[in-house]
């Protein structure tokens, strides 16, 4: 694997850990909306789950999110390619 290529891989598998790293806050929201019941209010944590989901997507303030993990592997397969 030439230098490039492992230099691009070393990034995206550090996208990737980042981005798994973070869906235990999707994990989290998803368990609450689970665990509602009838007397919870569903439209808020919905809406929970959906900031959740929208932060590790996009990276929120800090990070790219899985943004960075679509650029890291684009780079990867385009180097890899050749």
């Amino acid at each position: 694997m030439g230098q490039g290529l492992e230099d691009a891989r070393k990034r995206l598998d550090d996208e990737y850990g980042q981005v798994r790293r973070r869906l235990d806050t999707v994990h989290r929201a998803l368990d609450r909306v689970e665990e509602a019941g009838p007397e919870d209010d569903l439209y808020d944590l919905l809406g929970n789950l959906e900031d959740a989901v929208k932060e590790v997507r996009t990276g929120g303030l800090v990070g790219s999110g899985a943004t960075g993990h679509k650029r890291a592997l684009d780079d990867y397969r385009r180097i890899k390619s050749g």
